[in-house]
């Protein structure tokens, strides 16, 4: 794959998965548990990562992966 496409790809998961998050803070996702649950452990945590790999990606292919 190339670069400019998995850069593209990651891009969007951040992004699409970043919408509950603003649910969470704006909405009533909050007083629901299944959803408030989903949003902790699930969307949070791959908005994170997502953005890491955005941010230190090619750091990480560079250094560790090699």
């Amino acid at each position: 794959m190339k670069a400019s496409t998995e850069r593209k790809i990651i891009r969007w998961i951040h992004i699409l998965f970043s919408i509950p998050i603003v649910g969470f803070i704006y909405g009533p996702v909050a007083e629901l548990p299944e959803a408030a649950n989903a949003v902790r452990f699930l969307f949070f945590p791959a908005i994170v990562l997502s953005g890491l790999w955005l941010w230190k990606g090619a750091w990480i292919k560079k250094h560790l992966l090699n």
